[in-house]
């Protein structure tokens, strides 16, 4: 894997943080955690930028400092979609690999059901995040820095 990678992780919300440091150091990468002044953290295992609490604010500043060849975490969809057209490498928390072929999709998905909310639906939330799905994005990830490490 080019020594340029680097791996941005939405970390706000995201419950795989552990999971993403104990695979990025079997790697030699350094993760880069963002996440608002709200979800500070004194960890010194990892590199943390905090940006100003507003709603956006994190996803700005990774599609801002991404480049082509580097990795994303996160699960927003719409951050997933802007950063895929520069040649990221997109992972969710449950371990789907987000990519070219499979955004449209999600984004559809996405407008679906926000229309189906603003229509006074109820839907679903996700289901519970479980000892499985930090499994299966542990090993996704393992494979996607293998794939690119060979």
């Amino acid at each position: 894997m080019d020594k340029k990678n680097r791996l941005f992780v939405d970390a706000d919300s995201c419950p795989v943080k552990k999971e993403i440091l104990a695979v990025a150091v079997r790697f030699g990468i350094c993760p880069i955690f963002v996440a608002s002044y709200a979800s500070f953290s004194s960890d010194r295992e990892a590199t943390w930028v905090f940006v100003d609490q507003e709603k956006e604010a994190a996803d700005l500043y990774i599609a801002n400092h991404v480049r082509q060849g580097d990795f994303v975490v996160t699960q927003d969809i719409g951050l997933a979609a802007l950063v895929l057209r520069r040649g990221v490498f997109v992972l969710s928390i449950r371990g789907k690999e987000i990519s070219e072929n499979n955004i449209s999709r999600l984004l559809d998905r996405r407008y679906l059901a926000r229309q189906s909310l603003r229509s006074g639906k109820k839907l679903k939330g996700p289901k519970p995040f479980t000892d499985e799905d930090r499994k299966k994005f542990s090993d996704t990830l393992t494979k996607l820095l293998c794939r690119l490490d060979h």
